[in-house]
């Protein structure tokens, strides 16, 4: 598997930290963005941490997938993994503002981001493409249909495109957590520290547990590994059972 590359997204957080230590585990050659990035010491701080990587420094979709090619050439594997704060908000009490914000954040930038590299796939004739969304919608929560809906868009178009590139090759993806540790989304203090949160996951989750980045990574690199290409359109429940 060495050699393979991959343009891992928003790295430090959500599915980032699990995708980059199995990419990194099987030998790949992996370009890194995150938010943060744009900042030169947190660049040069995540790049002490992981020298094998690329750290880029690129925020604008466009531009991440051009500094992507310039420092490997090609790209195996694009990770969408998009991230946006969550809160708990009755629909009625929803800023419309928050509703765009969260749209731009998990739903136009992994179609900008896709837009940039479907050229660049095509040209190859192979390619996989990732887009990490979420289960909610298997059942949706009061209060939560700002993210909901955006990942629900995010997760159609991931399948509208895994349609329009089969042709070339291409596989498309989605990954749907739920559960998945994240100090995003599911904070070790409040959900594994706490008895009360370890309670409230044991009630929810069939599994009894969250889901643990490494087995999130596990199936990224199985997916991005380009061994199975018959499988695409998909949407993956990462749910420990749930719902």
């Amino acid at each position: 598997m060495g050699g393979r590359t991959a343009l891992v997204t928003n790295v430090l957080d959500y599915g980032g930290p699990g995708a980059v230590s199995a990419l990194e585990k099987a030998s790949y050659v992996i370009a890194c963005h995150d938010r943060g990035f744009a900042d030169p010491e947190a660049r040069a701080a995540y790049s002490a941490a992981h020298p094998q990587v690329r750290v880029l420094s690129a925020q604008e979709p466009e531009a991440v997938v051009a500094e992507t090619i310039d420092q490997l050439t090609t790209i195996d594997a694009v990770i969408c993994n998009d991230v946006h704060p969550i809160r708990h908000t009755p629909i009625e009490d929803v800023c419309v503002d928050d509703l765009r914000a969260t749209i731009e954040a998990v739903l136009i930038t992994p179609f900008r981001l896709a837009q940039a590299v479907i050229p660049h796939m095509k040209r190859r004739g192979s390619g996989s493409i990732i887009a990490v969304t979420s289960a909610r919608e298997l059942r949706p929560e009061p209060g939560f249909s700002v993210p909901t809906t955006a990942r629900a868009g995010t997760t159609a178009f991931a399948l509208a495109l895994a349609r329009e590139l089969a042709p070339w090759g291409v596989q498309v993806n989605a990954i749907a957590p739920n559960y998945l540790y994240s100090e995003l989304y599911y904070p070790r203090a409040a959900f594994i520290d706490d008895p009360a949160g370890q309670q409230l996951i044991r009630d929810t989750v069939p599994l009894g547990r969250l889901g643990t980045p490494e087995e999130f990574g596990a199936l990224v690199e199985f997916l991005a590994s380009g061994t199975a290409p018959f499988v695409t359109g998909q949407t993956i429940a990462f749910t420990g059972g749930w719902p």
